[in-house]
Formats: structure tokens, sequence, C-alpha cells
């Protein structure tokens, strides 16, 4: 709970969520494609791990690994550029696997869309991602114009209180439903102190750690890839053998 209450204090302005980028390491050999076992699909092959959910080959020669904030501007412009090639070429290929670690970028504002995001069997996990990073604008725009009223009632509220209200200010429980969450199962994600003390945990350890200095943070092979936009990662995944 001492982990979250400093998240709380946090005003609910968005900061920026952008690195500087770098250039790409020398190439890597080629890798081969790896059929996926009959009547399946890399893409469709979703487990969790310890520290977020999977999707594609678990042996996969290259290993993407991303920290994101579902509530961060660059995180969703690089989502809705790299959702459909990434699955689609790399993925699918065998070739790359692809996991998604929550990052609370911007404190407490970032926990109800993690926490709903995480509230689903393994197989929705990366639909639902994808469908919150197109759906981030409105979000992040219902977040600015919480009521002066409400905002000071967050600064009161408890942290199971004000995670709900935030998620209620910004539209998800709605959106939760309309995706096959039934809302009791929601609320119960919403309130759920083990997710959120992990989420909280991951965040601060990662930042105490230097792995991860803003969003999004991605890894090639456990190798900080510094890029930010699709153009910029996918030569990256390229020059590992991609």
């Amino acid at each position: 709970m001492k982990l979250l209450a400093s998240f709380l204090v946090l005003p609910l302005a968005l900061a920026g969520c952008s690195k500087e980028t770098g250039t790409p390491s020398a190439p890597a050999s080629p890798v081969a494609a790896v059929t996926a076992p009959a009547g399946q699909n890399w893409t469709d092959t979703v487990s969790r791990t310890a520290e977020g959910t999977i999707v594609g080959n678990p042996a996969a020669p290259i290993k993407l690994v991303e920290y994101g904030s579902r509530l961060c501007p660059t995180c969703g412009a690089l989502a809705r550029e790299s959702f459909g090639p990434l699955m689609n070429t790399y993925v699918k290929s065998g070739k790359v696997s692809f996991e998604y670690r929550e990052f609370l970028v911007h404190g407490a504002p970032d926990l109800p869309p993690a926490l709903l995001g995480n509230c689903t069997d393994p197989a929705a996990f990366f639909p639902i991602l994808d469908q919150m990073y197109q759906a981030q604008d409105g979000f992040n725009t219902k977040l600015q114009a919480t009521p002066q009223p409400v905002q000071a009632q967050l600064q009161s509220a408890k942290p199971v209180d004000a995670i709900r209200i935030m998620a209620e200010q910004m539209g998800l429980v709605d959106f939760a439903k309309q995706r096959g969450i039934p809302e009791a199962k929601a609320r119960a994600c919403l309130a759920d102190m083990t997710q959120i003390d992990r989420w909280t945990k991951q965040t601060q350890d990662k930042s105490a750690d230097g792995t991860v200095a803003g969003t999004p943070t991605l890894l090639i092979n456990g190798k900080k890839a510094e890029a930010v936009t699709w153009g910029q990662l996918e030569p990256l995944l390229k020059a590992a053998g991609a």
C-alpha cells in the first residue's frame, strides 16, 4: 500500500513518455522461419509471464519486449503502426515473440487500463491491448476533463476508490463490458490489490534499476532497442535476423 500511496499523489495531467533514439547495431545472420504445430498459429499462442504477457513461438530466437503505458501517446502511436505488421509478419513467422509489460509512467492514472487490460483470458489480452490503443485519445481526453469536484474527491479517496473513480471517468468500465468482461468482474479487477501492487512494484523496480526511463522501452534479446516508432523498430528486428 505504501508503494501505491506515492503514485496517487500525482496529478491527472499526463507527462511526456517518449525517449531519445539511437542507431541500429550491426546486423545478425538471418534466422529461419519456424512453422507452428499443425492446427495452430503463433499469433494465437499466448501465455502469462512473471512480468507480462507473451505472444508467439516460445522458442523464438528473437524476443521483443515492450514496457509500455496504455495512456502513453507515444506507445499508442507505435502500437497503431506496428500491431499489424509485427503480428502478421514477424510473430506469425515464428522468428519473433512479443512480450508486453505494464509500466505506469503516469502513476495512478495508468492503473485502471492496466488492471482491466489484464482482466481477461490470455487469448484476449493482445486484441484488447490493441483496442485500448485505438481508443486511447478518448480515454486521455476524458481524464483531462475530470471535473474539479471529482479531482478533489480523488485527493482524499482510498486507493481502490481512486482507481475506480478514474476508471469510470475514462469510460473504461463500459469499454470492458463491451468486450465481454462482466461489470462485476471488471470492478473486482479494479480492486485487486495483488495486481495493483504487482504493477506498482514493477514500475518502481524497473525505474530504479535503470531498465526503463520512459515509455515505450523496447528490448530485443535483452538489449535496449532505441526506437519509438515502427519505422525505427522494424530495421532493428531485421538487423537481429528477422
